[in-house]
């Protein structure tokens, strides 16, 4: 089943929705789910799909995991929420089992709900204690669409029409994409240019003791499922130290396991000064976290910030029982492991298909970027593998400003045998283009 077949068989729920959605909210298949179960979901209809879209990278150790469920089921029979008004339990266990898994020194957090709001603390938090206004982000980001966050976003300028004007003193500068060098450079002929650029726009554009911080995607996301190099990695948190610049790392998308590690930013060994985190911290529950050291946090003095939902205490026994399961179970070495299997086994079939220009990643964030004869992207090739793979019953997603990228994300705990048929329909549908 196509897309497009799909469109022309609405079931009820998608017909009533539409009269009360406004077509803002987007949705990647016209499919109503009924029930989920780990790596599955079922739809109203019947059919059962092997979810390896993680609900969008949420889901990290899969649908309603028993754990999470027993947490949230007990939590419910206590208290749902505070409001920021007392303290309780729940939540500052969630805090401290958080700061367990986080790099060395971001040790203290500030809750709230989604990912674009942690960026917008992020920001807020680094102009607050530094006394700076001017953020530096990379081309192709994307952190959000609230207004601050979309100000610093851009995988696509369509996410940032008719909002201008956006957060003022925003720069720019290319993301080390290296398959998409913006400097035309090849990997044996990279001098990391980008890094160069950089320097250059904190020496012509706007002075270094100028700039709060630059945010940056350890493993750029929406806009291409592309990992930062650990050279580039390394060479900004020297830059950024050097001037009293704060580095933040986003691991909305990337933290929490999906790189093998708990922070993607681990891949490189840089310890970033900020970090938020979202998506995968509660299993499908809203919660979101600041993450940065006690130094700058104890600046950021009472109503800075504030949320009246952050923390809410059944979003926070998701979280806490989120974490035990991948302790518990290992899911990191798993996902590390697995992960390396399947992108070289990805990988091995991308270098013998004329359309497959890369194959990249770590753990279970993997992107596969098709390609026409002359290398540029092919955002059609992808969306024919994806509705192939939607026919086969396995549903992902794509990414990248032309759509051309599929995100391999499977949660962290897909069986050996999920992993292998998942493939295996990926690699059918992409020899179907031949």
């Amino acid at each position: 089943m196509t897309s497009e077949d799909g469109m022309k068989r609405k079931n009820s729920t998608i017909k009533r929705a539409e009269k009360v959605f406004t077509p803002a909210l987007h949705m990647y298949y016209p499919i109503t789910v009924a029930s989920a179960k780990g790596t599955h979901v079922f739809t109203s209809s019947g059919q059962k799909y092997l979810d390896f879209t993680s609900g969008l990278a949420v889901l990290n150790i899969g649908h309603n995991h028993p754990r999470v469920l027993e947490a949230v089921r007990g939590q419910l029979l206590h208290l749902v929420h505070t409001g920021g008004i007392y303290y309780n339990e729940t939540t500052v266990t969630a805090a401290e089992r958080l700061v367990s898994t986080t790099p060395a020194g971001l040790d203290m957090i500030f809750f709230s709900n989604s990912g674009a709001e942690a960026v917008e603390g992020a920001l807020k938090l680094a102009r607050h204690v530094t006394g700076r206004q001017g953020i530096i982000s990379f081309t192709g980001a994307f952190h959000g669409r609230t207004l601050g966050a979309v100000s610093v976003t851009t995988s696509s300028a369509r996410y940032r029409k008719n909002y201008h004007p956006l957060l003022p003193s925003v720069f720019q500068s290319p993301y080390p994409y290296c398959f998409r060098c913006a400097f035309r450079r090849k990997p044996g002929d990279c001098e990391l240019q980008c890094l160069e650029y950089l320097k250059d726009l904190v020496e012509r554009v706007i002075t270094p003791e100028e700039v709060a911080a630059v945010i940056i995607e350890p493993v750029l996301g929406e806009g291409g499922y592309f990992p930062a190099p650990e050279k580039f990695l390394a060479g900004l948190r020297e830059l950024c130290s050097a001037h009293g610049i704060l580095m933040i790392a986003d691991e909305v998308q990337s933290g929490v396991g999906r790189t093998g590690k708990w922070f993607a930013v681990e891949q490189s060994g840089v310890v970033p000064d900020i970090m938020t985190v979202a998506k995968g911290i509660a299993s499908g529950f809203p919660l979101s976290a600041v993450v940065s050291t006690p130094h700058l946090m104890n600046k950021w003095p009472p109503g800075a910030h504030g949320t009246t939902f952050g923390g809410n205490p059944v979003s926070c026994a998701a979280s806490t029982a989120t974490i035990e399961a991948i302790r518990e179970e290992g899911l990191l070495e798993k996902s590390s492991v697995t992960g390396a299997a399947a992108l070289t086994r990805l990988t091995e079939f991308g270098d013998g298909h004329p359309f497959i220009g890369s194959v990249r990643g770590y753990g279970y964030m993997i992107g596969i970027e098709f390609v026409k004869e002359n290398g540029e992207p092919d955002g059609e090739a992808c969306t024919k593998v994806l509705d192939y793979c939607l026919g086969k019953g396995l549903i992902l997603i794509g990414c990248g400003l032309e759509r051309n990228v599929v995100r391999f994300i499977p949660p962290l705990n897909a069986s050996a045998n999920e992993i292998e048929e998942a493939i295996d329909i990926v690699e059918a549908g992409a020899r179907n283009l031949l």
